[in-house]
């Protein structure tokens, strides 16, 4: 079985993409919603959130593990895979590569929490991938707020997306990296406001094959359980807003 956790809707992002590379494996996604926004917290205060997470997806039986948060990997995805070796665990990891190779202007946009842009891990992501590129960082927390209301577009949406990617855009970026799982459920507004010319590059598809790649063979029924903290009838209407699909409709509480 599959563990997937995340602080909100963000990371059924990454599950849609797991599900319809591997329809037959089993599949549990926790949300963390009563603890979210996770970007606005410590570092010190995520890892210990997904540490928490991470213990309660394989007392339920996960073999594999997907931290699909941007900010809990920047907090502990190197934490994560200390602490449990014999558990393949796949993070995110900012685009910055394939944005730096995709460029023609040399200079890249990514979008993600201001805890992410803290991490060790984006600081080692853009030294290694982006040294030859001019990487333009903004932090968005409202279009977190967006998604996890559900909101997905409309003039409001425009507006909010805008706002945030004209500093960027104005700087020459021709290649925008969504550096938190929220935001892809934005990618049509991004890609209307940004224009034809600019690349929106989403890790998602990218992270769901190496999830299947290191879990190895999979022998389950396609079982798919959603469960998270907070009100879970909320979560449960925000799972089908995003067309989650072959899921009986239940949340479970966590924790449980």
């Amino acid at each position: 079985m599959i563990g997937v956790f995340d602080s909100g809707v963000g990371g059924l992002s990454v599950l849609k993409e797991i599900k319809a590379l591997a329809p037959s494996a089993d599949l549990l996604y926790v949300a963390d919603r009563a603890r979210a926004p996770f970007g606005t917290r410590s570092l010190d205060k995520v890892r210990s959130m997904s540490h928490e997470l991470a213990a309660w997806l394989i007392d339920r039986g996960a073999e594999t593990l997907v931290v699909a948060c941007n900010t809990a990997s920047a907090a502990a995805l190197d934490s994560l895979r200390e602490w449990s070796p014999g558990i393949p665990i796949v993070g995110m990891e900012p685009a910055v590569k394939p944005a730096a190779v995709s460029s023609e202007t040399g200079v890249i946009g990514v979008f993600a929490t201001e805890a992410t842009f803290q991490g060790r891990l984006f600081e080692s992501v853009v030294s290694i991938h982006g040294r030859n590129a001019k990487v333009v960082t903004q932090a968005c927390p409202e279009w977190v707020e967006l998604v996890e209301q559900g909101k997905f577009s409309g003039p409001d949406v425009d507006t909010t997306v805008a706002a945030a990617l004209a500093p960027v855009i104005d700087q020459g970026a021709d290649a925008l990296v969504l550096g938190c799982t929220h935001f892809s459920f934005l990618r049509p507004t991004i890609e209307k406001i940004a224009g034809p010319e600019v690349m929106v590059i989403d890790p998602a598809p990218a992270v769901a094959a190496q999830t299947i790649r290191v879990a190895g063979a999979i022998e389950g029924e396609g079982r798919l359980r959603l469960a998270a903290s907070g009100d879970t009838s909320v979560f449960a209407q925000l799972a089908r807003d995003v067309g989650i699909a072959d899921w009986s409709g239940e949340v479970l509480p966590f924790p449980a």
